[in-house]
């Protein structure tokens, strides 16, 4: 164990790359990914959550399957955690659907090929630099430049003019500023 990276010993076949396995007997539900098949019966895991407490010599079970999350609608307005737990204290998601985290991209017959604007509502945005509908949208700037802010305007704006859904990946996000986000966006009638 070094940080998040986990290295498993199985006596049997290995388990494919991106398969889900969980640790027994841990304090909480600790779960690893497959990232790499290091030979000898090991493989090198990425760990989902914090791996302090975790000793050489724990049980790990290959859950047969990559890590999985719920969709639908039940998941609108929930927050929910790298693997499918929701941390909103709403209670469970009630659903019975469920997707890989890592899917085929879809083929070329299954998109748009118009090129079609997604008009934001944020005049400088939408001038400047337009963002192409049905596509993903990257946020990159430093610490206080406002990206939060950016991100809530789009995300109202879509949901609000638009009646469409927006998903949000807080990737590394501090978890006051992902709460603050979720509050404001509750207040505001967003969610």
């Amino acid at each position: 164990v070094i940080g998040a990276v986990v290295d498993v010993q199985f006596d049997t076949a290995l388990p494919p790359i991106l398969n889900a396995l969980e640790v027994q007997g841990f304090e909480h539900r600790l779960v690893l990914e497959v990232a790499q098949h290091l030979g000898e019966n090991m493989v090198r895991t990425i760990a989902m959550d914090g791996t302090d407490g975790l000793t050489r010599g724990q049980l790990v079970e290959d859950t047969g399957a990559p890590i999985t999350v719920p969709v639908g609608e039940q998941t609108l307005g929930r927050i929910i955690n790298i693997i499918g737990e929701p941390i909103d204290e709403l209670g469970p998601i009630d659903t019975k659907k469920f997707y890989a985290i890592h899917r085929p991209t879809p083929t070329f017959t299954e998109m748009n090929t118009t090129a079609q604007q997604l008009l934001t509502g944020i005049k400088v945005v939408d001038l400047l630099a337009p963002y192409a509908k049905g596509g993903k949208i990257g946020l990159f700037g430093g610490a206080g430049v406002g990206k939060t802010v950016v991100i809530m305007e789009l995300i109202h704006n879509i949901a609000l003019k638009h009646g469409g859904y927006s998903v949000f990946a807080g990737v590394g996000e501090r978890t006051r500023e992902g709460n603050d986000l979720y509050h404001e966006m509750m207040a505001s009638g967003v969610i």
